[in-house]
């Protein structure tokens, strides 16, 4: 929690002004019950109207510049909690952008969204009630107490017993509470997890008739969030019945102590009207410190969660001395590169070694988990090898500046992402600066000029969020359109045109490989066809090299090539039979 507390710095007026202002308002409020006994002692008792009049202005008075401390202090309060929320989301922000792909693996999107959002609100809502009311309720509930024994001490023995067994109450259900509220936060982020997970897989649930059973899995979670909650806030719910039990006890016996005190002549009826006041002004902090507590609790516990991701580090440092590039003929190069995606796994690659030379195309295939991806994944550097070295342009990649290395890679991935916003400005993403005649161009080479011309405004066309509102082999299409228009060093295309049609792959395919400035290729596919004509193609399986060669040297020497290649013929075969 503190060092989320430097947010703050810049707000460190309001955070003063705050909590001075509601103890202003607090100063005056503790006037009001003696204001009150003078109008009964004096005012009432000999029948004065002007004093009485004289009196219930001043009480207004009081009234009036306690709300302008009240909002005045409101309005600091908010500004240092609002100030300080966006600058915590700003760098929470910031430092989730800045972890590898295997941090963002472990801590998972749902965690992520909801740090971002539930987490910093709580944060927000907690700094605001401490500035308006970590102060201001014991000063209410001590100033209180004082100024009942200035009135009578005899009588004011009477909150010397009441404060501490209301406070003992409100401590012991708070230390009750307190753990609870935790466990309500961490079974809130299973159903937020369950959640996105069946909103973003609502097709495949449908398709599968799983709706009854994702339904229940939701409500048995739902249940037990809501029976936490449940459980907590009976508890929490014990709080107004018993202070109330205990400081209606209390002023029962100041009221008769009181009384007793009034006959004895040692009091006047006003001064027991102010105790009364006074005790009922303890009771109202005292209830509004419970909440408080309860609020700061939640409060602490989300600013730890925030603190746990602020704390983890990225395992994937930038270099401060970048290396400058050697003179070679090699684009890439993996001298016996294993991989790990966390310590404890198994490795999910083992002594990958082969080189690209630039302008060649290097095709990538092998079986589902075989570990395509992770290979050219390691090219950008978005994981890091844990033995053995990847090297861009003769310099390993750790001693690059991550900005110039990615710069010169243009990637495409499994899953084709784009942004809402418009076709223009999700191609501006490979290059901002790109003009009209390169984004044409890139639109042509990936074959997606054909639908991008059907579209109303073209190149400004809607794309929604996701580009739902694309089908999926456009949204491959131009997925690559916008690495196309980066003009990398380095293209990788990873199983893109798995939603392709065999001849629109093929004209894909061929296009690239007349691309005017030569960048070295790579192709991922699960796709003899795809990768038939490369320089080179890797066959992986099981996270290690089966073969290296052209499509004819592996069929001759690689059994692993030759069984994909047979497979996906005979396939064809069978479907041209149909």
């Amino acid at each position: 929690m503190k060092n989320l507390l430097q947010y703050l710095k810049d707000y460190k007026k309001e955070s003063i002004l705050g909590p001075l202002f509601k103890l202003l308002e607090a100063s005056f409020e503790l006037f009001v019950p003696l204001v009150m006994a003078a109008i009964i002692d004096t005012g009432i008792a000999n029948k004065d109207r002007g004093y009485i009049v004289k009196m219930c202005i001043i009480m207004v008075a009081l009234g009036v510049i306690g709300l302008i401390c009240s909002v005045t202090a409101q309005y600091f309060a908010a500004k240092a909690a609002v100030g300080f929320s966006t600058k915590l989301r700003h760098a929470l922000f910031a430092h989730i952008q800045s972890l590898s792909f295997s941090e963002m693996d472990d801590i998972g999107t749902s965690t992520m969204i909801t740090r971002m959002t539930s987490d910093v609100n709580q944060v927000q809502s907690g700094v605001n009630m401490v500035l308006r009311l970590f102060l201001r309720s014991p000063f209410i509930v001590f100033g209180a107490m004082i100024m009942a024994f200035t009135i009578d001490v005899k009588a004011a023995l009477v909150f010397v017993v009441i404060i501490p067994l209301l406070s003992i109450v409100v401590f012991l259900i708070m230390a009750l509470s307190i753990p609870l509220y935790r466990k309500v936060q961490v079974q809130l982020d299973r159903v937020l997890g369950i959640t996105r997970e069946n909103l973003a897989g609502i097709r495949v649930i449908r398709a599968f008739n799983k709706e009854e059973e994702e339904k229940e899995k939701f409500h048995n979670a739902h249940d037990e969030l809501t029976g936490l909650q449940m459980f907590v806030g009976r508890i929490t719910g014990l709080m107004n019945p018993v202070t109330y039990i205990i400081i209606n006890a209390g002023i029962l016996v100041l009221i008769y102590t009181g009384a007793v005190r009034v006959d004895n002549g040692n009091i006047t009826q006003g001064q027991v009207v102010a105790l009364v006041n006074y005790m009922s002004q303890i009771l109202v902090e005292l209830i509004k410190l419970a909440n408080l507590i309860i609020t700061v609790t939640k409060s602490l516990a989300c600013a730890n969660r925030i603190s746990d991701i602020m704390d983890i580090h990225s395992s994937m440092s930038n270099t401060n001395n970048p290396v400058n590039e050697k003179d070679t003929e090699y684009a890439v190069e993996f001298n016996n590169v294993s991989l790990r995606y966390n310590d404890e796994g198994e490795e999910a690659l083992s002594n990958i070694t082969f080189k690209a030379k630039k302008g060649e195309t290097v095709g990538i295939i092998g079986g589902t988990g075989s570990g395509k991806s992770s290979v050219v994944n390691m090219i950008p550097r978005f994981y890091d090898a844990v033995s053995g070295e990847v090297k861009v342009n003769g310099v390993n990649v750790k001693d690059y500046d991550l900005t110039k290395l990615r710069d010169k890679v243009g990637i495409v991935l499994q899953k084709a992402v784009l942004f809402k916003g418009t076709i223009r400005d999700n191609l501006k993403w490979g290059n901002e600066n790109a003009t009209e005649e390169e984004m044409e161009n890139a639109l042509a080479i990936s074959q997606s000029k054909e639908f991008v011309d059907n579209k109303e405004g073209r190149l400004d066309a809607r794309v929604s969020q996701g580009g739902k509102n694309l089908s999926g082999g456009q949204r491959q299409r131009l997925t690559i359109a916008r690495a196309i228009v980066k003009n990398p060093e380095i293209l990788i295309l990873d199983d893109s045109a798995s939603a392709l049609d065999y001849a629109t792959d093929a004209k894909l395919r061929k296009s690239i490989s007349q691309l005017t400035y030569n960048p070295t290729v790579f192709i991922v596919s699960q796709r003899t066809s795809s990768i038939r004509s490369a320089d080179r193609i890797i066959v992986m399986d099981d996270g290690k090299v089966a073969g290296i060669g052209t499509h004819q040297e592996l069929l001759e020497k690689c059994s692993i090539y030759k069984e994909i290649n047979d497979s996906q013929q005979s396939g064809k075969a069978v479907v041209g039979n149909e």
